[in-house]
């Protein structure tokens, strides 16, 4: 948080440093009015101070002159000179406004008269502070209140968007070209919509597949059960195929389960043991070269001895068996599965490479997706979900799976795992399972 945080401290400190600005500008003008003030009024008392003394020396002829010069002035000073009765008024002294002076016999007032001042005058010295810091400090409040806001408003309108099944939102472009926290935050957004917009198109392809693998042998299976209902004689030709089918529904089913557990990340994942994987594989190696003698086809490992691993053993055995199964399915007859290991920066590397018909570079992520199959994959048994499951498998564990084209021809998928599991827990058993024996390649 430390760019908003250094925003929101240079924002507060120029709205104070501008208040205080306006403040001292504010105050350095006012300096000025009551200065003026005093001084025009120094000039009054002045001529008010003259005009006494004339009178009270040169008589009342001199005393009118020079009222009217201070009347004609270029700032006039209006003052007035009238005579007084009795007397001994004269006594009563001067004001701020008037001056008494006994002249001769007589007894003369001068006065002063001006104009009060008016109430902008008087109260503005006393509010022009104020309400600059309030400008200020309303106008900061505003900009900042706008640059906080707008973001805010958009991620609401986006998360709406979301809740009412809108995943085609972004709002990272709406961010003003910021590069704050809020703008991480408006990515992480597009991110996480994106990601949903991802598993929405998932999940219906998936129910799609999953309808379509299903149709088949459930109209099979309707298929035999027209003919029993016509001929029952033939049940037991029937029942065989009404078998196979049941357990190739069955066997779907549990593919299913099981992409569906390595897919869920709210979930616990199954817990690791400490064993060797390289036993494993040359276990599963062994299997299919085994079954693959009927069609001449060399399953060989080379590579490393051992490599003891924290991992879920049934997890690990069903993936490598499904990676080099789907190897041995498509080489060609007659030619070689080659598997070799190795181990690098504390992981097993696992290149599993057939001599078969290969994969279109732009389907080689594509075959990893559940119920996909390549184009030259042809219309063999499998649910296309055996690749599926081995990358989840490998990727639960903190490995990956990739695919690529071998030079010869033929396919390569790469394999790597981590001596130590990601999703491994305290407290797992370190025990090595009985049995990875799985069902076949799908």
């Amino acid at each position: 948080m430390k760019r908003l945080f250094w925003k929101f401290f240079f924002i507060i400190w120029l709205t104070m440093a501008t208040s205080i600005g306006v403040l001292f500008a504010a105050s350095a003008m006012l300096q000025i009015t009551p200065h003026t003030r005093d001084v025009e009024r120094a000039r009054q008392d002045f001529a008010l101070d003259t005009a006494a003394g004339l009178l009270a020396h040169a008589g009342r002829d001199a005393a009118l002159a020079f009222v009217a010069e201070a009347a004609r002035g270029d700032v006039p000073i209006d003052l007035s000179v009238s005579p007084i009765e009795p007397f001994e008024a004269c006594s009563a002294g001067t004001s701020d406004d008037e001056r008494t002076i006994a002249a001769g016999d007589a007894c003369f007032r001068i006065t002063l008269h001006h104009d009060a001042p008016s109430l902008a005058v008087t109260i503005w010295p006393m509010i022009a502070p104020g309400l600059s810091v309030l400008l200020a400090a309303a106008a900061a409040a505003y900009w900042l209140a706008r640059y906080l806001i707008r973001p805010v408003a958009h991620l609401r309108g986006g998360l709406a968007a979301l809740a009412s099944g809108r995943f085609d939102v972004r709002i990272g472009d709406r961010m003003d070209g910021r590069k704050d926290e809020v703008a991480a935050l408006a990515h992480d957004f597009d991110a996480s919509a994106t990601r949903l917009a991802e598993l929405q198109r998932t999940q219906q392809r998936l129910f799609h597949d999953v309808s379509h693998e299903l149709r088949s042998p459930l109209s099979r299976l309707q298929a035999a059960i027209g003919v029993l209902q016509q001929n029952p004689a033939r049940l037991g030709g029937m029942m065989d195929r009404m078998v196979r089918e049941v357990e190739r529904i069955d066997g779907l089913v549990g593919e299913i389960l099981t992409l569906a557990r390595l897919t869920d990340r709210s979930q616990d994942g199954p817990d690791v043991q400490t064993l060797d994987v390289i036993d494993l594989l040359n276990d599963i190696v062994t299997d299919a070269a085994f079954e693959a003698q009927a069609r001449k086809i060399r399953v060989v490992h080379e590579g490393t001895a051992s490599f003891v691993a924290d991992v879920n053993g049934e997890l690990i055995y069903r993936a490598l068996e499904n990676v080099i199964r789907n190897a041995v399915k498509y080489t060609a007859d007659g030619s070689d599965v080659s598997v070799r290991s190795l181990i690098e920066d504390d992981a097993l590397h696992i290149l599993v490479a057939d001599q078969g018909p290969g994969v279109a570079a732009s389907e080689l992520d594509q075959i990893f997706q559940p119920f996909s199959r390549g184009e030259n994959a042809g219309t063999g048994s499998g649910y296309g979900l055996g690749l599926a499951i081995a990358k989840q498998a490998v990727e639960w564990h903190g490995g990956r799976v990739a695919a690529s084209a071998a030079a010869s021809g033929g396919l390569v998928v790469s394999i790597s795992i981590p001596s130590l599991a990601r999703g491994s827990r305290p407290g797992s058993r370190p025990t090595t399972p009985a049995s990875h024996r799985s069902g076949p390649v799908a």
